[in-house]
């Protein structure tokens, strides 16, 4: 799978995020500019220890991205969008396109592709979850419905804790 962020704002939703796709296998794609500094210990923090985990690739602008990723099949998600995240079926190499939190994706480009634009169900009256957390349930539907490919899947039973 690929997480793309369009032009990020806060350091500390692109550090988790990162650390998502770190333990997922999933790639990241950030589409510039960032609203911070990819040194930036807020962001650093946030990705803990897996940065060298992390399959990362920077972009100028949208455009480059396109450019760059042809072919492809691309799910923008938005709070705007038509349909729910969990009506579509998702393949390995889909990219999961999210906005900046405080503006979401272009309008235009989200009209341009209505029937790729998925969204999460929240109450009416609530503007957005948080950019993290959208990844996160988004990401881990479509790797639920790949039986979550190249993943362990199976742990260590800890047995009950009165065990001696």
């Amino acid at each position: 799978m690929n997480i793309v962020l369009f032009e990020p704002e806060i350091p500390q939703n692109t550090g988790n995020i990162a650390r998502t796709c770190s333990v997922t296998a999933t790639r990241l794609h950030i589409i510039k500019p960032i609203g911070f500094s990819v040194d930036d210990r807020s962001l650093k923090r946030a990705g803990l220890d897996y940065w060298h985990l992390l399959d990362i690739t920077y972009y100028n602008n949208i455009q480059e991205f396109f450019e760059k990723n042809k072919g492809e099949n691309f799910y923008f998600c938005s709070t705007k969008a038509p349909s729910c995240y969990s009506d579509v079926t998702y393949k390995e190499n889909d990219y999961l396109i999210f906005g900046k939190e405080t503006a979401g994706l272009p309008e235009d480009l989200l009209k341009a592709n209505l029937d790729h634009c998925i969204r999460i169900p929240m109450k009416n009256d609530t503007r957005s979850l948080n950019l993290a957390n959208s990844v996160c349930i988004i990401l881990y539907e479509a790797l639920r419905q790949m039986n979550f490919l190249n993943l362990q899947q199976e742990s260590e039973y800890l047995g009950d804790s009165n065990e001696k």
